[in-house]
């Protein structure tokens, strides 16, 4: 016989074993037994198990998982390690999870559903929505639980690392760049100048996704690339920087010379950060407890501070911590974004193009609230910071967009520019789950993987293989070359647009004349060309 871990893997057998999932029901004495032969469970001293006898024998007689208490079942259900695809592959190979064990019959189809239901309720985003807006989104998910939690977990993992069959990974495109993270390693490919591909001085174009080298070993949790430089996190809160740092930009206070390879930040040493957002020549760092700090440039207010000095490491934005937690941020040019947890949207910054949503074009030094989505009663979940446009999506799945709509950035139609946020109404049949903005152009992902893009093709980067390298698209159309794929994440650079699918494949179409895609076989891809990592 072997052990039965309920952290789902099978491990050894040890004097030493011990798990808690519930106080009463497992500790180093009570544990699940699996017979190798037959592969059913059992349970060893389970008060709560009717198998459990006097004897010896009796506590290791053979059950199936049907005899298992509901409540421990839902335990491994709501654990928070299993993601949607996990809870329906368990309701369709098992009856147990199929039926309903008498918990409410009429309301849940389901154990699997009722988890569903509970692990919503657990998710910040959704806690967040009033009763009103709770029902609408469950409604907009045809009143399915699962796809509803499917929802939210993609929305979580779109600002992050997403789950793929090949690992956990993130993308991130630069100016003439790209980024990767897979399995906790981070890699780069493109061309620069000045450091930002992190492997040296005498790098200065790779044309195969190449694995960064770090001063010491880490686990890379969450990247950001911008023009001339990138940040990224690891999975202990530490943030390494690399690139050009002549504008404090990359908090170290050292500007002489472009730093080559990633170093650690050591202004946040003992600050444990989750999330970076790289400007042109300023970066945001979101911690743990929900606070951001900027470092860099500051001459029109995006650092966030009240005034315009620029900052050489990595400060405080005292009124956004005075507000309270602060769940995503975002990088535009030389404005910045903040979403609060209670679906705040604050921008601050220059207020060229009106891409603070205000309805003016004035700087703004520090965080200010985004008024129309308030009056709205609208949350907001995610927003990502184009060069002259904004692309916001809301908790219950709707896009919005506001800025400069030359060549249709904005999706309404038209190249007319919009003062403040004006929410997409040809998508609103859709369930978005990512939105991604860059020059002139914008990506929606929904929840069935699809992509729509419209704005400017700019070298094929719009991903439209019918289209010229300079056609508008105007409206939301979706991306036919991807259609053969399930896309889990969308990164667009200046030129060059990359995806990840949930398998793990990563593709690239757009410019790339830097090799920003990959290869050096052609300087244009305009259908999807798969890139291809280097281990070594």
């Amino acid at each position: 016989m072997i052990y039965f871990d309920l952290d789902y893997k099978i491990t050894p057998p040890s004097p030493s074993f011990s798990y808690s999932i519930s106080s009463n029901f497992l500790t180093s004495d009570n544990f699940l037994i699996k017979c190798v032969n037959c592969f059913h469970f059992c349970v060893k001293n389970c008060s709560l198990n009717p198998l459990c006898g006097k004897s010896m024998g009796d506590r290791l007689r053979s059950t199936t998982m049907e005899d298992l208490p509901t409540h421990l079942i839902l335990e491994i259900l709501t654990s928070g390690r299993l993601a949607v695809v996990d809870l329906i592959s368990l309701e369709l190979t098992s009856r147990t999870f199929r039926g309903t064990h008498g918990l409410f019959p009429k309301k849940f189809k389901s154990l699997v559903d009722y988890a569903a239901f509970q692990l919503c309720g657990l998710n910040p985003i959704y806690a967040s929505l009033n009763c009103n807006a709770q029902k609408e989104l469950l409604n907009r998910c045809s009143d399915n639980w699962k796809r509803l939690l499917r929802f939210l977990q993609a929305v979580e993992q779109s600002s992050d690392m997403v789950e793929t069959s090949a690992g956990n990974m993130q993308i991130r495109s630069g100016r003439y760049h790209t980024l990767l993270i897979n399995d906790s390693a981070a890699y780069s490919c493109g061309s620069s100048l000045c450091g930002v591909l992190g492997h040296g001085p005498e790098t200065t174009q790779i044309v195969e996704f190449t694995r960064i080298n770090f001063p010491v070993p880490v686990q890379v949790a969450q990247v950001s690339a911008s023009h001339n430089h990138a940040a990224f996190v690891t999975g202990s809160g530490q943030v390494f920087t690399c690139g050009d740092n002549s504008s404090y930009c990359c908090g170290h206070t050292d500007t002489r010379r472009p730093i080559f390879r990633p170093r650690m930040v050591e202004a946040l040493k003992n600050i444990s950060v989750k999330q970076v957002a790289a400007g042109l020549s300023f970066t945001m760092f979101l911690t743990r407890k929900g606070h951001v700090f900027t470092c860099g440039t500051n001459g029109h207010g995006q650092l966030g501070h009240g005034d315009t000095m620029d900052r050489p490491t990595p400060t405080c934005i005292e009124l956004l911590a005075s507000i309270g937690s602060v769940v995503q941020i975002n990088a535009g040019p030389t404005y910045a974004l903040a979403v609060s947890d209670d679906g705040t949207l604050y921008s601050f910054g220059s207020g060229t193009n009106f891409c603070l949503g205000h309805g003016e074009q004035q700087n703004e030094l520090q965080p200010r609230a985004i008024q129309s989505f308030r009056r709205k009663g609208i949350n907001v979940a995610r927003v990502s910071a184009g060069d002259e446009h904004v692309v916001a999506l809301d908790s219950t799945g709707y896009v919005h967009t506001w800025g400069k709509g030359y060549c249709g950035a904005l999706g309404h139609g038209d190249e007319i520019d919009k003062t403040t946020p004006s929410q997409l109404t040809s998508l609103k049949s859709q369930l978005a789950v990512q939105v991604c903005a860059s020059k002139r152009k914008t990506f929606v992902l929904v929840d069935d993987g699809s992509v729509y893009g419209f704005g400017w093709m700019g070298f094929g980067s719009l991903g439209f293989l019918d289209r010229g390298a300079s056609h508008k698209v105007l409206k939301p159309e979706i991306l036919e070359s991807l259609r053969s794929h399930h896309i889990s994440q969308i990164s667009t650079g200046l030129y060059h647009t990359v995806v990840v699918t949930n398998c793990g494949r990563v593709f690239g179409f757009g410019d790339n004349e830097r090799a920003q895609l990959g290869h050096d076989a052609v300087r244009r891809c305009l259908e999807p060309t798969e890139m291809f990592m280097v281990k070594s």
